[in-house]
């Protein structure tokens, strides 16, 4: 086995590399970009090298610095993850030449499996089903079209060297083929240098299943039984599972066969994927799936397949590649149900917008009780602009399918969480759960399809205003407990005012003996049993509502507070008028930002308090204004005092220095 290892790759994936090698005690080696100095996986290996800036055309995607970093530090064996380099036949060769190892298959393998157009000739000598279409070598408009023609509308375009949905069009008629092969081509020519097409029959109900295989340098191949990768959002896989739904014995054989006949055709060797189009129109069947491609490299999904086989992967890969051989196929058993969710830094409310900067606050899972995380970053991190935007894998493992979509669900609703940066969680929450997911009718086209309900516009938070109410119980202004506002022959209501979204809103609270009611401008909740606990800046709440038990988390911030709720985090900040701003930056004086009531003081004289600190809150214009300490300090005196009134610019509150305070 190799003793020093060099992972050509960053984030989740070469953290996932690393973890294994540690356990089978190889040395790591990383390397990284100038934008990743402080990344997680830089830590985690045992030697990390620096090989560029943030480009990765001028970092990761450098194969010659990669290879010489390998010779400085004593690397035997070069694992590339996936993307970037591990596709690439040339670097392959590159690595045989300085004599190192390249984890993944031979560069001929990589070449016969990295052009779709050659790949579906070589499937269809090796009698693998492949969907009917033209990948011929005649590139010209007109006999493409005629092809077209040929075939039936619809028809997929898709580019040769193609690969994430880039370079492919579906053409629904024939008059619209030319146009649409002009765009193709034109995408295909910029993102792959090469403008050749292929045609292929266009499937009305897809599905995307996929079996994973293995191969060794002693002429073994297997499989690891399929994935389902149907949800997909513009050809980039969002949830993925193994098995696969409906899927049954008869067709399985069918498809598993003919899988490793592929790999066998290209006498392949390691972690490879051959992908299926299948046909979703009803139930699956021995003759309704078709070879799309192979990928010859590890997967993004293949947590699932370690999850319902008890094998690691990566492991797996590190053996063959030091000349061991693979497992007999008797030995490999299915068991049980796995999904993975793909946490992505996106704004589903603004078409899936990437969305960059620091991660001031990420929650994720606990791995255990059938959860796996798998992640490149962490809190205080940020999500950069040069690279892919996953955040996490988040993956779920049941004895049943209806018990891992359960415990995934649960999952991204109370533990996935990202502020200020936005993700996908209560999208990817919204979808495993819509009932077409839940009864196993997926197919490519699902999220396209029933995007209006994976996105509500105009998302009604009224759970979480709930979350932010219940996080101020005990503090000062509690609105659960007080009497203020009462009023003769009328139920106490009291109202608490938050910004959010840079919108003003009121939020009120009315208790009705046993429940409460809490009125937000999105409609109103009635709760019982709401409790809450606090460590640092930390509240944990839930509630009762109805037969549902609802739980979150919300952060204490100098800003408002941060709702960590439902697979997102939405920031409940304190109003802050320029008066209000002026009281709050930092200095020795907390003055009132306008005339106003005071309702509770919670500081003394010589007591130490922390930026963010609620200090004061004061009752203007109908709506409560919690008061924070504007910096760390010590109280040197307190001018307010509940019940009394005070003007605009009234000190409040004086802060003295620690040192100051002492003498």
């Amino acid at each position: 086995m190799f003793k020093t290892i060099l992972i050509a790759n960053r984030g989740e994936i070469a953290c996932r590399v690393m973890r294994t090698a540690k356990e089978m005690g190889i040395r790591t080696v990383a390397v990284y970009s100038e934008a990743d100095a402080k990344a997680p996986h830089v830590k985690m290996a045992d030697e990390a090298v620096l090989i560029g800036p943030a480009p990765s055309a001028e970092s990761y995607l450098k194969a010659e610095k990669i290879l010489e970093v390998a010779r400085q530090t004593g690397a035997e064996a070069i694992h590339p993850g996936y993307g970037f380099l591990s596709e690439n036949a040339g670097f392959a060769e590159a690595c045989a030449k300085a004599g190192i190892v390249f984890i993944g298959p031979s560069p001929d393998a990589i070449r016969a499996m990295g052009l779709k157009d050659r790949a579906k000739a070589l499937m269809e000598e090796a009698g693998v089903p492949v969907t009917p279409g033209y990948h011929g070598e005649d590139q010209d408009p007109q006999h493409l079209k005629a092809e077209a023609d040929k075939i039936g509308y619809p028809v997929l375009i898709k580019a040769v060297a193609g690969g994430g949905g880039k370079g492919m069009r579906k053409v629904d008629d024939g008059k619209d083929f030319l146009a649409s092969l002009e765009s193709c081509q034109r995408e295909a020519s910029k993102s792959f240098g090469d403008d050749n097409v292929l045609i292929e029959k266009f499937i009305t109900s897809p599905r995307h299943i996929e079996v994973q295989v293995f191969g060794d340098n002693h002429g073994n191949v297997i499989h690891l039984y399929e994935r389902d990768c149907s949800l997909q959002r513009r050809h980039q896989k969002v949830i993925e599972e193994a098995p696969a739904p409906g899927m049954t014995d008869e067709v399985r054989a069918a498809m598993t066969k003919a899988a490793v006949d592929a790999a066998k055709a290209v006498n392949y060797s390691g972690a490879g994927t051959v992908e299926f189009i299948v046909d979703g129109s009803g139930a699956l069947r021995p003759d309704g799936f078709f070879f799309m491609e192979m990928n010859t490299r590890l997967q993004v999904e293949h947590p699932v397949t370690e999850m319902v086989t008890g094998l690691d992967l990566v492991k797996l890969q590190l053996e063959v590649a030091a000349g061991g051989k693979v497992p007999s196929q008797d030995d490999i058993t299915l068991t049980g149900h796995s999904i993975e969710a793909r946490l992505y830094a996106e704004d589903p409310q603004s078409g899936f917008l990437p969305s960059t900067g620091p991660l001031k606050r990420l929650r994720l899972p606990y791995n255990g009780q059938g959860i796996r995380v798998d992640t490149g970053v962490e809190e205080g991190g940020e999500v950069s602009l040069f690279y892919d935007p996953m955040i996490a894998k988040v993956i779920s493992f049941a004895s049943g399918r209806q018990k891992a979509i359960a415990r995934l669900a649960d999952a991204i609703e109370d533990g996935v969480a990202t502020w200020p940066v936005r993700a996908n969680g209560a999208f990817l929450r919204r979808a495993l759960l819509h009932p077409d997911f839940m009864a196993g009718d997926v197919s490519t086209h699902f999220i396209e399809r029933y995007l209006d309900e994976l996105v509500p516009q105009g998302a009604r938070p009224e759970a979480a205003a709930v979350a932010a109410l219940a996080a101020l119980r005990g503090q000062a202004g509690d609105p659960w407990g007080s009497a203020s506002g009462w009023r003769m022959n009328a139920t106490p209501r009291r109202r608490v005012g938050f910004e959010i979204d840079e919108s003003e809103v009121e939020l009120s609270i009315q208790n009705n003996g046993d429940t409460t009611c809490v009125t937000t401008p999105w409609g109103e909740v009635v709760l019982s049993g709401a409790r809450t606990s606090r460590t640092g800046d930390i509240s944990k709440v839930s509630w009762q509502a109805g037969n549902e038990t609802r739980g979150a988390e919300v952060a204490h911030l100098g800003e408002g507070l941060l709702v960590l709720f439902g697979g997102e985090g939405r920031l409940f900040a304190w109003p802050r008028p320029d008066a209000l701003a002026d009281a709050l930056a930092a200095g020795n004086a907390v003055k009132a930002p306008m005339p106003g009531k005071v309702l509770a003081v919670h500081v003394k004289p010589g007591q130490s308090v922390t930026k963010g600190d609620p200090m004061v809150v004061l009752e203007a214009m109908k709506m409560e204004h919690a008061l924070t300490a504007p910096r760390d300090g010590v109280v040197e005196s307190v001018s307010a005092e509940a019940g009394s009134q005070v003007g605009e610019g009234d000190a409040l509150i004086t802060l003295a220095d620690e040192a100051e305070a002492a003498a």
